[in-house]
């Protein structure tokens, strides 16, 4: 059963672009936006993610840490990060384990072809580490997600 509103976020979040293992207590006292991204330097993503980093001062501002998680490898999201000059981190969850426990990862469909992929979702956390609100696939605009989390 993926994690819901009013549930506790897990400890370990993942490992980042670096390979330095993150955690929940490491963002004590802040919100967390934990937000799930199919593949680094595609469109959708790459607007997402641009967005965020627009107005990153904003979000922090208001509190929030942005953490982004995709299956992509250290290697691709230390790329993604230089290319698009991203000051957040991103989880490398090559194993989907992470992803598993939000129920981000599962069967999609594109062009009558199924396949196994990622579920662009966020997922905001409280100081407190329970999950406060979920943005869904159908509702998150990745040309404009600041603005959903502000």
């Amino acid at each position: 059963m993926a994690l819901q509103v009013g549930d506790k976020a897990p400890e370990i979040l993942g490992v980042n672009q670096d390979g330095k293992e993150l955690k929940l207590s490491d963002f004590a006292g802040k919100k967390i936006v934990l937000y799930f991204y199919p593949k680094d330097n595609t469109s959708g993503c790459t607007a997402q993610a641009c967005n965020l980093r627009d107005n990153y001062s904003e979000l922090r501002k208001a509190g929030y840490e942005i953490i982004g998680v995709s299956a992509d490898s250290e290697k691709s999201h230390q790329g993604f990060i230089a290319k698009q000059n991203l000051p957040f981190n991103l989880i490398a969850d090559t194993e989907k384990t992470l992803s598993a426990l939000f129920g981000t990862w599962g069967e999609k469909s594109m062009y009558g072809r199924k396949y196994m992929g990622m579920f662009r979702t966020t997922f905001i956390i409280d100081e407190k580490g329970v999950i406060e609100r979920i943005i869904s696939p159908k509702e998150v605009k990745t040309s404009n997600h600041a603005a959903q989390i502000l």
